[in-house]
C-alpha cells in the first residue's frame, strides 16, 4: 500500500518537471518558477491526479481508459508532454524509465468492476 501512495506521488512529480522543463523554454521562466498559465494547469493536474477513480492504482494518463482532463486541458498536457517527454530522458533518467514501465500497467474501466474492487481500489 505505502509503495501505491509513493507512486502517485512520483507521478506528481513526474509531470512537474515535465511542466517545468516546457515552461523553462517556451515561457522564459527561470527552472523551478512557472508562469501563471502553467501553474494553473499543474493546478489542475494534481486535482485530476487527486481525484482519479483508480486511486494509487491509476495507469499513466495515455494508458487510461477514462479521460478526466477537459479537451482543451488534454491538449495543452498533449503539448506539454510532446516537448518534454524525450528532455527528461536526459535531465530526469529515473523518473521516465519508471513512467515507461508505469505504462505497461493494464486497468479495466471503473464500470466493469464490482462495488468492492472499486472501494478496494481506492483503499490501496
Amino acid at each position: 500500500m505505502a509503495s501505491l501512495r509513493k507512486r502517485l506521488a512520483r507521478e506528481r512529480l513526474t509531470i512537474a518537471k515535465m511542466v517545468d522543463l516546457y515552461c523553462t523554454a517556451h515561457h522564459e521562466q527561470r527552472e523551478g518558477t512557472l508562469c501563471t498559465d502553467c501553474r494553473e494547469f499543474m493546478d489542475y493536474a494534481d486535482t485530476r491526479l487527486r481525484k482519479c477513480p483508480y486511486g494509487p492504482a491509476k495507469p499513466t494518463c495515455a494508458n487510461c481508459p477514462i479521460h478526466c482532463y477537459k479537451p482543451e486541458r488534454r491538449e495543452q498536457a498533449r503539448t506539454i508532454m510532446r516537448y518534454s517527454g524525450p528532455r527528461m530522458l536526459l535531465r530526469h533518467p529515473w523518473l521516465t524509465i519508471v513512467h515507461q514501465l508505469d505504462g505497461f500497467r493494464k486497468v479495466s474501466h471503473p464500470r466493469e468492476l464490482t462495488r468492492k474492487q472499486r472501494r478496494q481500489s481506492r483503499q490501496s
